[in-house]
């Protein structure tokens, strides 16, 4: 069949129609007072699982991440290493680079909130809210986390402490600001999660948002006391504080105000972390209406990895790097480990001996050997061509599964998208044990059985590294290649009901996932 290139053609609509979309992804950009850790990892590995999948579908992604460059904790950190905050986020800055491109996320943009494409854009947010009337002056005083950059109240420390970073003092600042009149917009936002419900997923941050948005006030939006930032474009005195300079980042990267911006705003889908959903779905949508522009259409809050019962962050005090978590089994396993294990729609346990069962289990026996052996009996009895030859149970099977899977990755849920395709995977293991192809071998009489056989499973092999591309781009375009599709690259998810490999030359190659021990073996 022919094939069209990784991320090329048109869309699919759920796998089974061409929509011609477009589809713009943003994650929440990182904050620069420090190297990336797992925690940082989870986020956008499962955003662009979710941007690959897009472009399997035949949608025209955009990818944008980034860091948050400003506010205190950054001038804190640089001026602790004696560097300029500006030294300092540039080093940082390319520590996350370099750490996503070995985990192969595929970004199309890296925006900076330190770029003048930004300030621009935080401008012009400002000049328009400003114009509706809803920035003014006044006092603020309260109990402030620099961990996360914003005020809290009583309401929300634990024990005196913030709960998203316990290891904290707590300050109280009182000083002069500039408010935006969040309190007008109570109205607009419960109205918005009534008519949007799918605004804010999963269901149960939604709950929360509307709790939020029942008890909003006023918030702050500037700092009288911090160098490091956006000056305030009326009152250099004060700098853009935080959440205006920092949400303000997903319309930068749209080119906004150019007048090209409308051509990728709205974005389709900011994923962020649970902690940070007030910011995004209650600030940012009220800003936007003050500034007259249209709001994203979803916003998916992922829960919290943890390892031995904490969340796994800076402030928790992480032991090992990403480039440790990568080096155990490469960057393909354990980006498939993390969005497997960890559900995408709640809280999951990173474990170091969970890491090596799943790769011993899913990857090494059952992925690995199933390709293994296709491709070595394919080599042994059809001298590596594909036969034609008659669907079998496995093809039809595989057709169900390509549905589930297109299903569950449609609803974001990443972990059982993973699943299904992993389904698929374990009927052709089982496939293979019922129908013997070493014993249909030495049959001449059942030849046309053992063609059917092979080329199910070559077609199974070719859907399922399809599937799992999202998850593991590299061993997948690895696999894709050993099959001999002539292709550089997958169908679209509405066209692999159509596989046929006929005629393919397949090449075995090196082992896809070698066992542990033959790893340590090798040194």
């Amino acid at each position: 069949m022919a094939v069209a290139p990784d991320g090329a053609g048109r869309g699919a609509e759920a796998g089974t129609r061409v929509s011609n979309s477009r589809f713009y992804i943003t994650t929440a950009i990182d904050y620069a007072n420090g190297p990336p850790h797992l925690g940082h990892a989870l986020e956008k590995i499962g955003a662009d699982a979710i941007a690959r999948y897009r472009r399997l579908r035949g949608d025209e992604v955009h990818f944008v991440i980034g860091m948050d460059e400003h506010g205190q904790k950054v001038a804190q950190t640089a001026a602790a290493h004696g560097v300029s905050p500006q030294e300092w986020t540039d080093g940082i800055a390319e520590q996350f680079r370099v750490t996503w491109s070995a985990l192969s996320i595929s970004n199309d943009d890296f925006i900076r909130t330190t770029e003048p494409r930004h300030r621009a854009a935080v401008e012009e947010m400002i000049r328009r809210m400003e114009a509706r009337g809803d920035l003014y002056r006044g006092t603020y005083a309260g109990f402030y986390c620099i961990g996360c950059e914003a005020y809290k109240t009583e309401d929300e420390l634990e024990d005196g402490r913030c709960p998203v970073h316990p290891t904290r003092e707590i300050e109280w600042m009182e000083e002069e600001d500039w408010f935006f009149r969040l309190s007008a917009y109570r109205d607009r936002l419960l109205a918005l999660l009534e008519e949007r419900p799918s605004f804010v997923e999963p269901e149960v941050r939604r709950n929360e948002v509307r709790r939020m948005v029942e008890d909003i006030v006023d918030i702050s939006v500037s700092r009288s006391r911090l160098s490091w930032g956006i000056p305030w474009p009326s009152d250099p005195e004060h700098s853009v504080y935080v959440w205006i300079d920092a949400l303000t980042n997903y319309l930068s990267a749209t080119g906004f105000p150019g007048t090209g911006y409308k051509d990728l705003w709205p974005a389709d889908l900011h994923v962020i972390g649970k902690d940070i959903v007030r910011f995004h779905c209650v600030y940012w949508p009220a800003m936007l209406m003050s500034a007259d522009l249209e709001l994203p259409r979803q916003v998916w809050a992922h829960g919290f990895m943890t390892m031995s019962g904490g969340k796994l962050s800076k402030s928790s005090g992480v032991s090992f790097t990403v480039p440790e978590a990568i080096e155990r089994h490469g960057e393909d396993a354990l980006r498939y480990y993390l969005l497997r294990e960890i559900p995408w729609n709640g809280d999951g346990n990173f474990s170091w001996d969970r890491f090596d069962e799943r790769y011993t289990s899913d990857l090494a026996n059952d992925l690995g050997n199933l390709a293994n052996r296709t491709l070595s009996m394919l080599g042994r009895y059809r001298g590596g061509v594909v036969p034609a030859a008659a669907l079998t149970e496995l093809d039809e099977r595989a057709d169900t599964l390509i549905e589930r899977y297109t299903e569950r990755m449609e609803a974001c849920l990443l972990h059982e998208g993973a699943a299904a395709a992993f389904a698929l995977v374990s009927e052709a293991n089982g496939f293979v044990e019922a129908r013997a192809p070493w014993k249909l071998a030495k049959d001449p009489e059942r030849s046309a059985e053992l063609d059917s056989t092979l080329a199910s499973l070559v077609r199974v092999l070719a859907i399922a590294a399809a599937l799992l591309s999202p998850f593991m781009p590299g061993k997948m375009a690895d696999l894709w290649g050993r099959l001999g599709t002539g292709s550089t690259g997958f169908p679209r998810l509405d066209e692999l009901t159509a596989v046929d490999p006929t005629g393919w030359q397949a090449a075995p190659g090196e082992v896809l996932f070698p066992r542990p021990e033959l790893l340590a073996a090798r040194g």
